[in-house]
């Protein structure tokens, strides 16, 4: 390891890829690793850039340990990509209980905090894959501008910078933006924490002009989490009635309404619990407005009966879940994919509902429009599953336009449906009129108690089967609503790649990376999993000979569901396990060169 012995023994750092930059930093709570992950993230995208920011923490309430991942790229950025070009620790404490999800390789660079109690024996590295290392007085700096060690979070951005010549000037505007609320003192403050670390570069690092990270300026993007885009998508869609309690990693969603609904005279309720909350929005929807609720897997469990009730009732509602790991409590701040059965299924009878699986940032905005749609249009609970990974990310995305917005109300009795109402004829669609409540004429039931066409309760066998007959053959006219699987790749490859909702960055990069290398596969993404789009899926399966099957979920459950539905190929290869941090493009790679037969990634 080199150390610093004068100002004309500088330590040198190595070179690194010139247009895709991958940083990772780690610390505890009250480093700033977020903060500071955010603006860099915001500066990015200021300058034309595509980044990515995923961000890890343990459960606790406050404090603890944190993590965060940030690439960015000239070209579009579809995950977090795989090993670190870059760690910044800030003590190699926390960076132990990381290690899994920060892995460094051969060339990484190692920026770390000089005065670590953890002696550099002690250094929790593969240090055989030969990671460059240096310490950097990032407390020290910190303190001699700030008076504090709170800013070496600041002090590091500006080491960052330096180094990579990441731009210095969209950092200090995103700073000037961050803390101008707490008053000048506090930005010049900052910014000569900013400016410390800059220096220090210049000063003390000896680095190749050929380090620097290599971009052309363009039109500025967006941030955006998925939960905030799920928050946006809803008030594209006109919701009226939001109800939700407060749970990890969906709490985002409630928050951002709570700022945003009363500018549009909207009704925002903190509900008591989960039931209360679905009973509210069901209530909502009852008397004619657009609902919605947010959850994660503990609080789907609880909302399971009133599920039911919105199916056999017919009323439109939006359920948000954003998935963590499982089950029970689990691990709140970790991603899985593993809510999937309930969500299909959960609810005693036989309960039709429709499932979305947005797949970024972008999607979670679009999809959430189309769940309202869909829900008020067929009368039908829609559930979006979404995850920590997607819900807590930042991605920089074009700015969203209303041009695609489109607003969808259900059907209104006509007058001539009145003087008979039928609230639950047995259309050739399934779908009935709805009565808005004090409509003349237009009263009826909306019970949890098997009914007939006009609501009226009935023990009948022959018209239970007609209700579920009605009820599910809405269904159909969704699975047909328009095309919902992606695909990449090669349409005729007869090696496949399937997966749904968070996995889609990474398989559309896995199929990419193995397409450039010669090597023919195809990716295949469902958009809608309940009903399958199975018209689409089967063709889409058609030409392969083997599929691989990804999914963080440890029984598998997204295979089970394809497998119980479609005709799958001959060869299928299940690539799941357990959440608790998203699969990496090497994970798929490694996978699909076992099936090819030769080496696609090095």
């Amino acid at each position: 390891m080199n150390t610093r012995k004068d100002l004309n023994a500088r330590k040198m750092i190595s070179k690194l890829p010139k247009n895709d930059l991958i940083i990772g930093i780690v610390g505890s709570g009250g480093d700033g690793v977020v903060a500071a992950g955010e603006l860099l993230t915001w500066a990015a995208a200021s300058e034309g850039l595509f980044s990515f920011m995923l961000k890890s923490f343990g459960s606790q309430v406050r404090g603890g340990e944190s993590s965060c991942t940030i690439r960015m790229s000239e070209s579009p950025v579809l995950s977090q990509g795989d090993k670190l070009d870059v760690l910044v620790a800030f003590n190699w404490a926390d960076y132990a209980k990381f290690k899994s999800e920060l892995e460094i390789r051969q060339g990484t660079i190692v920026l770390c905090e000089a005065n670590d109690p953890t002696p550099a024996d002690d250094i929790p590295l593969p240090l055989s894959t030969g990671p460059t290392i240096h310490k950097i007085p990032f407390r020290d700096l910190a303190k001699a501008q700030t008076g504090r060690e709170l800013g070496k979070n600041i002090v590091m951005l500006g080491v960052l910078a330096e180094v990579f010549g990441l731009p210095a000037d969209a950092i200090r505007h995103a700073l000037r933006g961050k803390f101008e609320r707490k008053g000048s003192n506090v930005v010049e403050m900052n910014l000569r924490a900013f400016d410390a670390g800059t220096k220090y570069v210049r000063e003390e690092i000896q680095r190749p002009a050929d380090l620097r990270f290599s971009y052309q300026e363009s039109a500025p993007k967006m941030v955006m989490s998925g939960n905030e885009a799920i928050a946006l998508g809803a008030l594209a869609a006109q919701i009226e009635v939001f109800a939700g309690y407060p749970i990890t990693p969906a709490s985002e969603i409630m928050e951002y309404l709570a700022r945003l609904m009363p500018l549009y005279d909207r009704v925002w309720v903190q509900a008591e619990d989960e039931i209360a909350s679905l009973g509210i929005a069901l209530g909502a929807s009852f008397a004619g407005k657009k609902a919605m609720t947010t959850t994660s897997g503990p609080g789907l469990s609880l909302m399971n009966e009133l599920i039911g009730l919105a199916s056999i009732a017919e009323l439109p509602v939006v359920i948000v879940d954003v998935q963590r790991a499982g089950p029970s409590t689990g691990m709140p701040t970790k991603s899985e994919q593993a809510d999937l059965q309930q969500a299909l299924y959960g609810s005693h009878g036989d309960a039709p509902r429709v499932v979305l699986a947005p797949a970024d940032v972008e999607d979670c905005f679009q999809v959430t429009m189309e769940a309202f749609c869909i829900a008020e249009e067929y009368q039908t609970p829609v559930i979006i599953l979404s995850d920590q990974f997607i819900g807590q990310r930042k991605e920089s995305v074009p700015r969203f336009t209303l041009d695609r917005v489109k607003t969808c109300g259900r059907r209104l009795p006509a007058p001539p449906e009145l003087q008979n109402f039928r609230r639950y004829v047995l259309s050739t669609t399934g779908i009935s009129p709805m009565s808005l409540p004090g409509m003349k004429d237009g009263e009826y039931t909306a019970a949890g108690i098997e009914h007939d066409e006009y609501g009226n309760p009935t023990s009948s066998a022959d018209i239970h089967e007609q209700m579920n007959a009605k009820r599910f053959r809405k269904l159909e006219a969704v699975r047909h609503r328009r095309k919902f699987v992606r695909r990449y790749g090669s349409p005729d490859a007869e090696v496949g790649v399937i997966g749904w909702g968070s996995s889609k960055g990474v398989i559309k990069e896995a199929v990419l990376t193995a397409e450039a290398e010669g090597v023919n596969v195809s990716g295949i993404v469902p958009q809608l999993l309940y009903p399958l789009p199975l018209e689409e899926l089967q063709a889409a399966l058609e030409p392969l000979r083997k599929l691989i099957v990804v999914e963080m979920s440890y029984s598998g459950q997204f295979l089970k569901h394809l497998r119980a539905h479609l005709e799958l190929p001959d060869e299928v290869v299940s690539l799941n396990r357990s959440g608790g941090k998203p699969f990496a493009v090497n994970e798929i790679l490694e996978r699909i060169e076992q099936e090819v037969g030769y080496c696609v990634y090095s």
